[in-house]
């Protein structure tokens, strides 16, 4: 990390380096232009690999080994099965076996059940997380006990940075639930589903070696196949890759919270009047209580005013898939998958789309499918009276969240962030926010139960909502409220060292994260 701090377009002060590499500070968004192409792995030939297509080996360890294995490497994992991911911790698990140091960790994401990894990031095993940290890893982090900084980036940064070269991933795993010998591979058949591979697509196609791991060996061809064996170098047959059950990771219930429905009814509502919700629209909602309520309170707007949905974006579940097969939504365009009727409707349903990064958020690229959607229905942790948001950060300045497609999201046509006023007495709008993740010109519409702020940039909304009796405020409003009813927070006071960096969609960064205070 290096000691000399420059102020980015945010007027946030980041380091000139991160891990010894130098940075591109935050210019604003859409001022950063890329220059140079598109990186790739090395040519790989046929004469390497097996003429009859079994590339099965005994066990993850002679994998891991063949594929070269040592200290330093960038080893890359996928978060599909979310907090059931099983094949994370092996890797690691051989890696300390073996004696290996210093590997950066790339995971999508990483969630509760990596804290099994902690004594390896203790022990210099994994030096530090490029990813998103969940719970256990994001403590450590914040208390500074990772050797290196940690980078957070969004699923569609993620593809960016693999893509552009500012990553260079030396070995991926990937965790399938069903494969073939010749490494074609899903996550719909076999025992352990998970759902989409797509946030594994960027590892399949720019490794340098890929090793595909599940506990269902068919024959060939494994079909459909989202990873194509064409980029794969080794099979690995394991007893068990996920556990199914908990990829749903306690998120995709709809909230009895009479605050969070009538925040739920409200962002509908709103919608509704401004004429967002109209027959042919496009939606995206998250997999959270609220998120849920509010896809439910669209279905029945569409019903009353017998009108369909274009497309959804998902993460796709059950109640996304009954929207579908009711005929209330046209296509789910899918980029994760939230439950095990998200699988099933993946299986049967020709109008489920399979999507990835590439195409969802990618923003090097030639478009994406992020701006096409009508409305996108966010969660954050803290907005400020400038609208900009965060979500990977606590009021107490704990990093607890990853970014996921939140920031690619941002891009759509109109961005709500439906959220409780405060939580456990914590104001939610504040003078500042502690991690800026969102520019406020991108966030539209704050939605909370004692009323609705949208951003003075948003004209054309304020005059769609006047005479709706709405209860629209301005946001300076809804931050007094809530310091009328819990008092003014103290804000954290974080040490000098920083613990993580937090990258833009476009490769810069925007913000840093401090070491908590008194570790």
């Amino acid at each position: 990390m290096s000691d000399k701090l420059v102020k980015n377009a945010a007027g946030r002060w980041i380091p000139e380096m991160v891990n010894g590499e130098k940075v591109i500070p935050f210019k604003g968004v859409g001022k950063y232009k890329p220059e140079g192409n598109k990186m790739a792995p090395r040519i790989s030939s046929c004469a390497d690999y097996p003429l009859d297509g079994n590339k099965q080996v005994k066990n993850l360890e002679e994998a891991l080994i063949r594929a070269g294995l040592k200290d330093g490497m960038t080893i890359s994992t996928h978060h599909h099965f979310r907090n059931g991911d099983l094949v994370a911790n092996m890797v690691f698990d051989v890696a300390k076996k073996m004696g290996v140091k210093n590997l950066r960790w790339f995971p999508s994401a990483s969630f509760p059940c990596h804290d099994h990894l902690i004594p390896y990031l203790e022990d210099g095993t994994i030096s530090h997380i490029e990813g998103s940290m969940n719970g256990p890893l994001g403590k450590f982090c914040s208390e500074g006990k990772m050797s290196k900084t940690a980078v957070l980036r969004s699923h569609g940064g993620r593809y960016q940075a693999v893509q552009d070269g500012e990553v260079k991933i030396d070995i991926a795993v990937i965790a399938a639930s069903c494969a073939d010998a010749f490494g074609n591979a899903n996550g719909i058949n076999g025992e352990s589903n998970s759902g989409l591979l797509g946030f594994a697509l960027a590892d399949s196609q720019y490794a340098e070696k890929v090793i595909v791991v599940t506990d269902t060996l068919v024959p060939f061809p494994c079909v459909p196949w989202q990873i194509q064996g064409n980029y794969v170098d080794f099979t690995v047959l394991v007893d068990k890759v996920g556990i199914p059950e908990k990829i749903v990771s306690g998120t995709t219930q709809v909230t009895k919270s009479p605050d969070r429905l009538l925040i739920a009814e409200m962002t509908a509502k709103f919608c509704e009047v401004t004429g967002i919700i109209h027959n042919g629209f496009s939606f995206q909602a998250g997999a959270g209580g609220t998120a849920l309520s509010i896809g439910i309170y669209f279905g029945d707007i569409m019903r009353r005013k017998n009108i369909k949905a274009r497309f959804a974006r998902g993460g796709s579940n059950q109640y996304l898939v009954n929207l579908m097969e009711e005929g209330l939504v046209e296509y789910i365009m899918d980029g994760q998958t939230f439950d095990l009727e998200g699988v099933r409707s993946m299986r049967e349903n020709p109008n489920h789309v399979w999507t990835s990064p590439f195409t969802s958020y990618n923003y090097h690229g030639k478009g994406n499918f992020a701006g096409l959607v009508d409305v996108v229905i966010l969660g954050a942790t803290e907005v400020d009276v400038n609208f900009n948001a965060n979500v990977v950060t606590h009021s107490d300045g704990y990093l607890m969240h990853g970014i996921g497609g939140w920031q690619n999201c941002l891009f759509s046509k109109t961005v709500i962030l439906p959220l409780p006023l405060f939580r456990d007495r914590i104001p939610v709008i504040v003078d500042e926010v502690t991690t800026l993740c969102g520019p406020g010109e991108l966030i539209d519409v704050i939605v909370t139960e004692r009323g609705i702020a949208i951003n003075p940039l948003r004209t054309d909304l304020i005059d769609k909502v006047k005479g709706s009796g709405l209860p629209v405020k301005t946001i300076q409003q809804l931050k007094e409220e809530a310091e009328h009813i819990c008092g003014k927070p103290q804000r954290p006071k974080p040490n000098d060292k920083i613990v993580a960096a937090i990258k833009w969609v476009d490769g810069t960064v925007i913000d840093v994260v401090h070491q908590v205070a008194d570790q």
